[in-house]
């Protein structure tokens, strides 16, 4: 088996004048022989001044490579996409599947033995295993790690759940403008991912209990030494896994180890997007992903991180207080903990060695949860007849059974243009419906599922009401609201058929989503339904490679030519 730089020549037809050009041109870099025999570590580059989630990113790699060489092996560093999730347009699960797409063939066409990926920010971790699982090479994950909390006015602040309660208050008048720009400066104090449990630090939850990554990995403070320590650590774990050919994703990401990412996910109170970006890497491996086990893993699995938005703290308590290897020993038989990871060790052996932090409140045991059922449950109904999905852990419990009229957005821009219009016929009670924000209809599924309550609503004192969609919502928002439904309206879906005034039904503990109008009137509705027109700018390019190709979210929104080869149905 060939390996270092000679793995994976240029072809020109003579091999061995492949390698002697390679290493002629490479030696301008002025490496030595010594250097260049050596097994080769690539180290993914996702630093991007538009990214401050990555700022870090430059230290890390520093770190890393120092462990790659003390363990006697060659680092080489390699430029990838950068997602960074407010500075993408239109929505940054628009180029989750393309930094996927670009971080496996640069692992494909460049020569290493093994693989570290660094990322954070929303889409790029997803988007950096996705391509591990499809590249099967020894990959190691190291997060970029959350911020630090920031303060106002005696009260700990972080981004970005406190961004959407603020400015929730700001939009009802509780606040005034010079305030909210002093928040504005406050909420995100340094590097790094969100500070919450929304999208960045689920998936790096699930991917440390996936085993691919170090313990501790997902909740180091971004800042901190310990995280450039860790990716030292990480360095030398990589230089052994390209000295020794594995463990490859495909020795460790077994359905045990889908499992364990699933009741993770339930006992954080994780991201609605954990869900798709979980599904979607599952997809690139020969196992599947099971709404109905989710589900039941959710009713089984009680919510046991008392993190915003589904409880209090921030991730840099979650860290003090063990983090997920403190998890993991609170979930005990919860867990297969003799599923294997990347340093050869066990999850039992990492949950065994968890520290113990007297007085910590911030990782509950399993006798007292902060939810006694998981963070997450799956609807079915005539609205989503292949489902929707709630993050019932941050939602108001006096909504969780509501029926009320449905008040209809046609899309996000119709949604910004009306929903703070004082003629807006709309009360408490009604539920907000947006459609056409799915992955195709947006396009790129946008985090637009977050309704804000109408501005003369939220003046009268309105925190919460029922908002149902095709979208997505980031997990550091909070709110009863249903998301993902899927077949979405851009293909046909039900909700395509919804009329103002229609009364819809939400029942969380019967996970029912109904639209309560008789069938034959909804086939007149669909019968008269036109075909959604593909937007003019996907006529060429990605973006037409991205309409013709995107699934739907229960099929965790990749390209339909991107999946695994294996047809196996997880069940359990």
């Amino acid at each position: 088996m060939t390996s270092g730089l000679r793995k994976g020549l240029t072809s020109y037809g003579d091999a061995g004048f492949s390698l002697f050009l390679r290493k002629a041109f490479i030696k301008a870099m002025g490496y030595s022989d010594d250097a260049l025999e050596r097994p080769i570590v690539g180290i993914t580059n996702t630093y991007s001044d538009y990214n401050p989630c990555h700022g870090n990113v430059p230290q890390i790699i520093e770190a890393a490579k120092r462990g790659v060489m003390l363990s006697g092996a060659m680092p080489f560093v390699f430029p990838t996409i950068s997602i960074a999730e407010s500075f993408a347009h239109p929505t940054s699960m628009y180029l989750r599947n393309l930094m996927a797409m670009d971080t496996e063939e640069m692992i494909r066409a460049q020569p290493m033995d093994a693989v570290i990926v660094i990322g954070g920010c929303d889409k790029t971790l997803p988007a950096q295993v996705m391509a591990a699982i499809s590249a099967d090479l020894p990959t190691v994950v190291i997060p970029v790690g959350p911020m630090v909390v920031g303060h106002h006015r005696g009260e700990v602040l972080g981004a970005c759940t406190d961004c959407r309660r603020l400015w929730a208050k700001y939009r009802a008048g509780d606040m005034d403008d010079a305030e909210i720009e002093a928040v504005n400066g406050r909420l995100a104090p340094s590097v790094g991912t969100c500070m919450v449990m929304g999208t960045a630090s689920t998936m790096a939850c699930m991917i440390e209990a996936m085993g691919l990554s170090l313990p501790m990995s997902a909740t180091i403070p971004a800042p901190h030494a310990e995280r450039f320590r860790l990716a030292e650590a990480s360095g030398k774990v990589a230089a052994e896994m390209a000295k020794t050919k594995g463990p490859k994703p495909s020795e460790l990401l077994t359905p045990a180890s889908f499992r364990n990412a699933q009741v993770v996910l339930q006992a954080i109170g994780g991201s609605t997007n954990g869900l798709i970006h979980l599904t979607a890497m599952a997809h690139r491996s020969p196992h599947r992903l099971d709404l109905e086990v989710f589900d039941q893993i959710g009713r089984e699995v009680p919510v046991l991180v008392d993190l915003k938005p589904s409880g209090e703290h921030y991730m840099e308590h979650f860290h003090h207080a063990g983090g997920v290897p403190k998890l993991l020993a609170q979930l005990g038989d919860l867990v297969d903990l003799d599923a294997r990871t990347i340093t050869g060790q066990t999850l039992r052996d990492i949950a065994a060695n968890a520290e113990d932090v007297p007085g910590q409140d911030a990782i509950r045991p399993r006798d007292n949860p902060i939810k006694t059922e998981g963070g997450l449950a799956v609807l079915h109904g005539n609205l989503a007849p292949r489902g929707a999905v709630i993050k019932q852990s941050a939602a108001s419990p006096k909504l969780l059974q509501h029926t009320g009229r449905a008040v209809v957005f046609e899309s996000v821009e119709d949604m910004t243009l009306r929903v703070d219009d004082p003629d807006l016929d709309v009360n408490s009670d009604d539920v907000l419906v947006l459609r056409n924000a799915g992955p195709k209809g947006a396009p790129g599924m946008p985090e637009a599922g977050y309704l804000p309550i109408p501005k003369k609503l939220a003046r009268g004192g309105t925190k919460d009401m029922v908002r149902i969609s095709d979208a997505r919502m980031s997990g550091t928002a909070f709110g009863t609201i249903v998301l993902h439904i899927t077949p979405e309206s851009a293909v046909g879906g039900p909700l395509a058929l919804v009329r103002n005034g229609d009364m819809i039904r939400l029942d969380v503990a019967k996970r029912s989503i109904e639209l309560l109008v008789d069938a034959a009137e909804l086939e007149r509705r669909r019968a008269a339904l036109k075909p959604a027109a593909a937007p003019e700018e996907a006529r060429r390019g990605y973006a037409w490679l991205f309409n013709e190709t995107i699934m739907q979210a229960d099929e965790g929104c990749d390209f339909d030519f991107m999946q695994g080869t294996g047809k196996k149905t997880e069940k359990g």
